[in-house]
Formats: C-alpha cells, structure tokens, sequence
C-alpha cells in the first residue's frame, strides 16, 4: 500500500518557471486484472520519479525495491510500496543489493515450480536506476530473468559496454519490451514539435537544427563539479551523462524514420564534429580573494560567492535549507532530511557538518573519487568533465527512389542537412531546452513550453502551447513510464507480441538506443582528437554490424 499526493521529485527548475504555468498531470490509464509488477533498483533521485510516475500516471504497481542505503531503502518502501505500519512488509518487498534480488527472485522461481504454497508473486517488470557505471553489470545480470526493462540514460558509460547490453537485450526483443530514459521524447511539448516537423511539414524539409542546453549555473556546480558526474574517469564525459538525450532527440528528429516500426530506413549522418572543454570550473579562475581555502566554510570570499555551499543549500536563494525543499538538490546533499520533519534549525547543524568535510593531498584518491564534496570550493575540486562543449552533425542527401512520387523534388524528406548541438553550463535557464528549427518553407522556434511556427508561404505564425503534464522534462519523466508500463500490461494481460507494444507505445527500438549513444561516443573521439569523423567509416570500425 502506497500513500497518494506524492510530491513531485523532479529537477528543481522552478525558479525559472514563468508565472502563471499551468501544470496538468495526465490522467492514469485503466488497471488491468494483474497490473504489471514493478521493481525499481536505485532508490535515488530518479528512482524516486520512476516511482511517483508508476503511482500517479500508469496502470502498474511498484512491489520492490534494490537500494543499498538503509534510511533511503526503508523510506522508499513507505512511500512507494507499503504504508501501512500495523502490517508486516510482503517478503521480497526489498533488498540491500540488487544481487540479492537476483539470488531471492532464482530462488521464488524454485519454489513455485515445486508446488509450494503462498509463494510470493514475481516482478514483471525493472527500473535500472543505479549509478551509470553500474547500468551495464545490472542489466546484463538482469537478462536471464526474462523481464521487461528500462534503464535510466545512458545506457552504459562505455561503447563496448552498450553494445554488450545490446547484445544480451537483442535475444529477447521478440517477448520483452526495453526502454533508456531518454525522456525528452515523451514529452507533449516534443511529440508536437515532432508531428509538426514529420507529419505535418510545418516548415517543408529541414535544413538545420540549432538545440541548445542550458544547464544552469548552480546546477551545473552542483552535478557536474561537485557531484556524481564531475570526472571522466569515475563516470563518463558530461556530453554522455547530461546530454545524451538532446543527441537522440536530433536523431528522433532528423534521423529516425517518420512512423516508428515502418520499413523505411533511417537517414544516416555522413559525419560528425565537436568542440568543448573545462573553460570556467578551474582553480585559474578561482577569486584571489578565496586564498587557500579549498572548502566554502573557511573561505573568506564565500560571503560573496554565488557558488557558495551555504548559499546554494542552506539559504533561500536557490533551493536550499530555509525554503523547506526536502526534494532534489536537498535529497543528494542530504539524504536523510525528511527525517527532521519539516524543522529547518534541527536540520542546520547537520547540513553545515556535511558541507565541512573536505579532502586534502593526504586523501587517498580512492576515498576522494567515492563520494561527493558539496562544500568543496567550485574552483579547487577535481573535476574535468566539459562545462561547455558544441556538436555539429551533417546529413548527405541521400534519397529513396521507391518513394520518390510522394514528394515534391527529388530529394524528399532525405535532403542535405544539419544539426548544431550546444551544452553550456553558465545560464539562469535550468535544463529548460530551447531549439531553432529551419526549414525550406519556414522555421520554428521551441523553448519547451511554447512552439512558434512561421510560414514563410503565407506569412503567418502560429504558436503552440503543449500541454505540461509535469515539471520534470515537461512531462517527459511522466511519459516514458506510462508508456513502457502500457507496453508491459499490453504483452501481460491483452496478447499483444512485444514488438507490437515496443512499436506502438515505446517508439524506439533497440538499435536506436545504440545509435544515439554511439553518436556521442563518435562526438567526443571528434572533439578530443580535434577531427572531423566519418560517421559510416566509425560506426563500421567501432561497431559493425552488431547484431552478429
């Protein structure tokens, strides 16, 4: 039993959300006889919204947790799975270890394929939301179940590890449904975009698609400089962990066939650019003001820095401490916060001795790498991820004869044409995207929330307002768990095969998965070797045909 009114977890942007926003949560589809039955790994932030979203938007029920903190593992199962403290917990309602699962759930089939009675029910359906480094050794152990899966993007840290999860997932696309969390493609606001550009040629063929990143200057500090995602050797570049969504939502644009499942094949980039580096989080820039000092605490500059630990999670600036935000950032800094109930002066003196720890030259670099340091000074930690990188991606013509009658010229929809791709950390706006859109009979504007179509045939524009089912990814975080748990209850409990429900209600197919990461793989061997790459020349060295 799970409680109702969750809180929305999603990324804390609504300091920029323009007054007035109208947020309209969808309204959950019908449960069916046996709702799917939802494990989710990872307990963290995006585990959190998984499980909001499986309760308040789809038809299926979150019966386990894998979570190896014990305060986070046993609030999860309050707040998700069971609520009501006169009963004991479901055996199998929770593990420490994801490995332990695995062992329980081998185990569970032993004992119903004996006979034995009151064997708890299995999980239909994962949740991978572990660390991105992990997401290859979990999904691959996972496979042998036979379940149907979603991992959290990336989907894997490394090219050899994505193309061995394809390679244990590929087996079984003929009876389970897989998903990544590249979210931005269930949001209203991109499906329209999307119907407008490929169905409806709002502005006749595309030519160029300028998407920008805004990542936001404190969120930026927070994640990718003090957090999780700071270093390459320890995760993977920031173009792969922050943005490997914007990749694949240009290639969902301009590569991916107009009708998901149709036999018309995807129009392959010729060639692939990228530049970028660490410009701004390094200690040259650091104030001469700040001196020695390494921690926010001992900083005689912190007073007046806007990277100041205290300002950003103690104060009511952002959304720190003393707005009674419990949600993200709050939750990562401090795990256990909705443990002080609500009460700011109980919860202070916590904080503040967790935003003190520091590490000098006597830290062993292990211990370092092991966790984050959010009182560490932006401009004395270790991080080396990009904090402002650009992409650009080409398309040669290439046309298809047989469908030639359908269009105007000789080209159709598989003209030449470009994407120019920008991640850049020093902004107001938080991860609130904005995308230039030009065509051959007009252009649009998108930033989101509104779509702006101007027609350069008729001289008129036309705007859009999708609407804004939530405030994570415009409904994004929303979407793509409605839609992978439909594609589960459809293949459970209506017969459906599950390349059907894969085609109608995921729309991306595995191999899609692998081309959008691999784009940024291909991106970032152009931007580190300071090269052009050609797309067909890498993707058959790097990859081949990977279905072998």
């Amino acid at each position: 039993m799970a409680p109702h009114n969750i809180q929305d977890e999603g990324p804390a942007d609504l300091e920029n959300e323009p007054p007035g926003t109208e947020v309209r949560p969808p309204t959950p589809p019908p449960m069916s006889a046996k709702p799917p039955r939802v494990l989710i790994i990872g307990a963290g932030s995006r585990g959190r919204v998984y499980g909001r979203c499986t309760l308040q938007s789809s038809n299926g029920v979150v019966v386990t947790v894998c979570e190896p903190d014990p305060y986070k593992r046993d609030e999860y199962v309050r707040t998700f799975i069971w609520s009501d403290r006169q009963k004991p917990v479901p055996e199998g309602s929770s593990f420490a270890d994801w490995r332990d699962f695995i062992d329980w759930e081998v185990r569970r089939r032993a004992r119903e394929a004996a006979g034995e009675q009151g064997v708890p029910e299995g999980v239909d359906a994962a949740f991978v939301c572990v660390r991105d480094e992990m997401h290859h050794d979990v999904v691959v152990a996972l496979a042998p179940l036979n379940l149907h899966i979603m991992c959290e993007k990336p989907l894997a840290t490394t090219l050899d590890d994505c193309v061995s999860m394809y390679r244990a997932l590929a087996p079984l696309q003929s009876s389970k449904v897989f998903s990544v969390g590249h979210v931005l493609r269930y949001s209203p606001h991109n499906i329209e975009l999307r119907r407008l550009l490929l169905e409806d040629r709002a502005i006749g063929e595309v030519l160029s698609i300028v998407h920008t990143e805004p990542v936001g200057f404190w969120h930026f500090a927070h994640s990718y400089v003090r957090g999780n995602w700071r270093k390459e050797s320890t995760t993977a570049p920031s173009l792969l962990t922050k943005s490997c969504h914007d990749i694949d939502i240009i290639l969902w644009l301009l590569c991916s066939p107009a009708r998901p499942g149709s036999s018309e094949p995807p129009h392959i980039p010729s060639e692939v650019a990228s530049t970028g580096s660490l410009q701004f989080f390094r200690r040259s820039r650091k104030p001469k003001a700040a001196g020695n000092a390494t921690n926010c605490l001992s900083c005689p500059a912190e007073p007046d820095c806007m990277y100041s630990s205290r300002r950003v999670y103690e104060s009511a600036r952002h959304q720190g401490l003393e707005t009674g935000n419990t949600r993200w950032p709050m939750s990562v800094v401090l795990p256990d916060i909705e443990s002080f109930g609500g009460d700011v002066e109980a919860a202070r003196p916590e904080l503040l001795r967790r935003l003190a720890e520091d590490y000098d030259a006597t830290t062993p670099q292990e211990d370092v790498d092991a966790r984050n340091w959010f009182g560490r000074c932006v401009f004395e930690s270790d991080n080396d991820v990009c904090d402002e990188q650009v992409v650009t991606i080409k398309w040669d013509e290439d046309p298809l004869p047989a469908a030639q009658h359908a269009y105007a010229d000789a080209v159709g929809n598989r003209g030449a044409k470009q994407a120019t791709f920008h991640m850049i950390a020093q902004t107001k706006r938080q991860c609130h995207r904005f995308t230039y859109v030009y065509g051959t009979t007009g252009e649009i504007y998108a930033d989101s929330r509104t779509i702006t179509v101007e027609d350069f045939r008729t001289g008129t524009q036309r705007s859009y307002r999708p609407k804004l089912e939530s405030l994570g990814h415009g409904g994004g975080d929303h979407g793509i768990t409605r839609q992978f748990i439909l594609a589960v209850d459809r293949v459970k409990n209506h017969g459906w095969a599950a390349p059907q429900a894969q085609r109608e209600f995921i729309g991306c197919t595995l191999e899609e998965v692998i081309r959008s990461h691999a784009m940024v793989f291909a991106a970032e061997e152009a931007r580190t070797g300071k090269k052009y790459v050609d797309w067909k020349a890498w993707w058959d060295e790097k990859i081949g045909a990977i279905s072998a």
